[in-house]
């Protein structure tokens, strides 16, 4: 068991924080690319508000604001099978505008392919809460999974158009 002033633990909260804001820049990297830039992104110096992303289409006014979660390939959970994660709800106040994208990392591919984009107010009404109160989001990255957000999974490569129907379905 690790304390708070282990070094092991600080290297692997580092890491962590690491490998998450690697994450966020590859998501908004591909994005970019594969809408042919029509699709843009901007990154938050500071996430205490839980929003990572902001995308906007070129030429349009509508921004969705997106909090991202990732889990890496090589996980334990996801080796079994489960992709798991935990959003706060100190940095979850659900709008219209506001979603979260959970995704699943190849890390020895560097890139994402299974991935749920949920609107943030349908987290917080199918989400169960952890004794922390935390929203507990749990799912299979099986492709022919049938579980309660099965609706929200996309691939790595239809993730960019989507947001960009949504934003031009504001």
């Amino acid at each position: 068991m690790h304390g708070e002033g282990d070094l092991d633990a600080v290297i692997s909260n580092s890491d962590a924080s690491r490998m998450g804001k690697a994450v966020e820049h590859l998501v908004a990297a591909s994005c970019i690319l594969q809408t042919r830039a029509r699709l843009n992104v901007s990154t938050s110096l500071v996430d205490d508000e839980g929003v990572d992303l902001v995308f906007h289409a070129r030429g349009g006014t509508a921004t969705l604001a997106v909090q991202v979660k990732s889990r890496m390939s090589d996980s334990r959970v996801l080796r079994r099978g489960t992709f798991s994660a935990q959003v706060r709800s100190e940095t979850l106040r659900p709008r219209a505008d506001l979603y979260v994208l959970f995704v699943v990392v190849d890390v020895l591919a560097g890139r994402f392919d299974t991935c749920w984009l949920v609107p943030s107010a349908d987290l917080t009404t199918k989400a169960r809460r952890d004794s922390l109160g935390r929203y507990r989001f749990v799912a299979s990255p099986k492709a022919n999974s049938r579980d309660q957000w099965s609706s929200y999974r996309l691939n790595g490569p239809q993730l960019a158009e989507h947001i960009l129907a949504l934003l031009a379905a504001d």
